[in-house]
């Protein structure tokens, strides 16, 4: 599904109603009633509930009118908080402003004079509906806006947001100042990014899309954006001949580990079996070798020249070239350490690896400061890389609050300028490919903050690649499916208990669900 920032569904709407003919009242009007569908869902569609519509001078707020028209009609007790001069709404606002004022539907204008009253009214109501500001906020709120805001998150009431949170950036999901804390989210047409990023994610609760008329040919023209889906995904799951054997479904070769995290080592090599890679070898240093055969029963392990300290060194280099011709791809980095001549042969193998990486972790760190990643040549083979923020901050010169500051952006703007497949990790994992497309994921929660999660992740996306995906594809459906066995076992063990060989273990589960069509998504399109 695609996913728009607030600009290009300003666009979609002015295309909509200047090219194809549909009337804005009719978009507004068909906003409204499913806003009113889903209030009315919501309260049990039991007659006399007391419904409070606060709203701005925009067209949200117009929503927020049509909206009022249709729960009165069905019996509801709706008061509207208008928070601007009628004076200054805008024309189809307007317009549902004075059909409201015919039907009876009691209309308040809001000062801050008014504020202790509005107080108390909505502390007494059943469900608030936000139609303040909407996508078009720019900056921090300010004024009664503002106040109002932070009145609405006090009184502790249900809330509905029209669109977006009032107060959030439809396009980043930053918050500059008060923002609406919603229980559920309708938004229009189609979902926009700030929903899905945080700390946006956070104030939207259960997001709902609602469908308003516009075209899908339309919707789907309008940006490089989109959202993860189970639906989406099922289609890169090649089915499994039954003829098939071991050699028929790839070879991954994994390079990590050192002394004291020989575990990031098999989890990687874990990961990427589950996913369905048919074999899988293990490159670790020599001494780590009696233990790891011990520890990774299914995968096959290679010992390798290692330094003083234990870890790779660059005398394992001709080994790893000579292994290199028979692998489908390369996970390269849990684990590895971080010393300057692991770095040398970190360098080394990607200026001369041909097959598709996997870069992950003690692999990122190693080439922050060489600019390898800008000057592999054409002939090096596809790059994924995943860096969590504070990788990313290394890779980028930059810090981690301005990766956080907008992490589509970052990872687009990475994807770019290292010519990768870039998965930023975290609370919803973006996945930028190098044509500026991007994907934000939905699966995972907090339970997955733990060590090793991510070098699950990384072998996942290798044991993709080597069943047959590109290396987008490979991120894309990693990424989800790693996130949905988080779920699955966050269900099970709870988030303080999780660890990253229980989330391993929820693999084949989730990559069920995906293949039954099982998958229940945190958002809902409404028809």
């Amino acid at each position: 599904m695609k996913l728009l920032t607030a600009a290009e569904m300003r666009a979609i709407d002015t295309k909509v109603i200047r090219e194809i003919g549909i009337p804005s009242l009719v978009l507004m009007e068909n906003a409204g009633r499913q806003v009113a569908e889903v209030a009315a869902d919501f309260l049990g569609r039991h007659h006399g509930r007391k419904v409070s519509i606060v709203v701005g001078k925009g067209n949200n707020g117009g929503d927020g009118f049509v909206a009022a028209r249709y729960l009165h009609n069905r019996g509801f007790r709706v008061r509207v908080f208008l928070i601007a001069p009628s004076k200054e709404l805008s024309p189809d606002a307007l317009a549902n402003y004075h059909i409201c004022g015919q039907l009876g539907i009691d209309i308040q204008e809001v000062d801050e004079q008014y504020l202790s009253k509005l107080r108390f009214a909505l502390s007494l109501t059943d469900l608030i509906i936000d139609g303040i500001l909407g996508t078009g906020i720019e900056g921090p709120t300010r004024g009664l806006a503002r106040d109002v805001i932070l009145l609405i998150n006090d009184v502790e009431r249900s809330v509905l947001a029209i669109d977006v949170p009032s107060g959030l950036d439809a396009t980043t999901g930053a918050i500059a100042g008060s923002c609406i804390r919603a229980d559920i989210t309708v938004t229009l047409a189609a979902p926009k990014i700030g929903l899905f990023v945080y700390p946006g994610a956070d104030m939207a609760g259960t997001v709902l899309v609602a469908n308003i008329g516009i075209p899908p040919m339309v919707l789907d023209s309008g940006g490089a954006g989109n959202l993860l889906t189970a639906q989406g995904l099922k289609g890169l799951m090649h089915p499994r001949p039954s003829a098939g054997h071991k050699g028929t479904f790839g070879h991954v070769l994994v390079l990590a580990g050192s002394v004291g995290m020989t575990g990031a080592a098999a989890l990687a090599a874990r990961g990427a079996l589950v996913a369905g890679a048919g074999l899988v070898s293990l490159g670790i240093p020599h001494s780590l070798n009696d233990i790891m055969e011990i520890k990774t029963t299914e995968a096959m392990t290679i010992p390798l020249p290692e330094t003083a300290e234990r870890a790779l060194s660059m005398e394992a280099l001709p080994h790893i070239r000579q292994r290199l011709p028979q692998m489908e791809a390369l996970v390269l980095g849990p684990g590895l350490g971080r010393l300057l001549s692991t770095g040398g042969l970190v360098e080394a193998i990607l200026q001369e690896v041909t097959c598709p990486v996997v870069l992950d972790a003690d692999g990122l760190n190693l080439v922050a400061e060489t600019g390898i990643l800008e000057t592999r040549t054409t002939e090096s083979g596809p790059l994924v890389i995943t860096p969590h923020p504070g990788e990313m901050a290394r890779l980028l010169g930059s810090s981690v609050k301005d990766i956080q500051r907008d992490r589509v952006e970052v990872a687009v703007t990475a994807a770019h300028r290292f010519s990768c497949t870039v998965v930023l990790k975290g609370a919803g994992t973006v996945i930028a490919a190098s044509d500026g497309q991007f994907w934000v994921n939905t699966t995972g929660n907090v339970g997955m903050a733990t060590g090793g999660t991510g070098d699950v992740l990384a072998g996942v996306i290798g044991g993709c690649i080597a069943g047959g995906m590109d290396v987008t594809e490979a991120a894309r459906f990693g990424v989800y499916v790693h996130g949905l066995a988080g779920d699955l076992a966050l269900a099970e063990f709870g988030a303080p208990s999780l660890l990253a060989g229980d989330l391993a273990g929820k693999l084949p589960q989730a990559l069920q669900l995906i293949q039954r069509e099982e998958v229940t998504e945190r958002w809902i399109y409404l028809e």
